[in-house]
């Protein structure tokens, strides 16, 4: 796959980056070799290589799950616009 001048001023204009037409033969270089080095990485055999989520072997910090902070719902609302019955009162947004 190759990337041409109107695919670079296509994903430009789609990601509202404003680029100068004088730039976009190099920026279209330069994203056909970040495309080539996705294809060398592509042809690495890695079918026997499990995945990992870090290559150090940690469990994570469990912590009791216990209410903290609780039981003070005055306080809660009290920078609330609008409340009823102890809740928040939003607009309608469906009708």
């Amino acid at each position: 796959m190759s990337v041409t001048k109107d695919d670079v001023r296509k994903v430009a204009r789609l990601s509202r980056i404003a680029v100068d037409e004088a730039h976009l033969d190099e920026l279209a270089g330069e994203l056909n070799s970040i495309l080539g080095w996705i294809d060398q990485l592509n042809e690495v055999d890695v079918s026997d290589v499990e995945p990992l989520t870090s290559v150090v072997e940690t469990t994570l910090p469990m912590r009791d799950d216990v209410v903290t902070d609780g039981n003070i719902p005055d306080q809660i609302l009290a920078n609330a616009p609008r409340t009823e019955d102890g809740f928040f009162v939003v607009p309608k947004s469906v009708e």
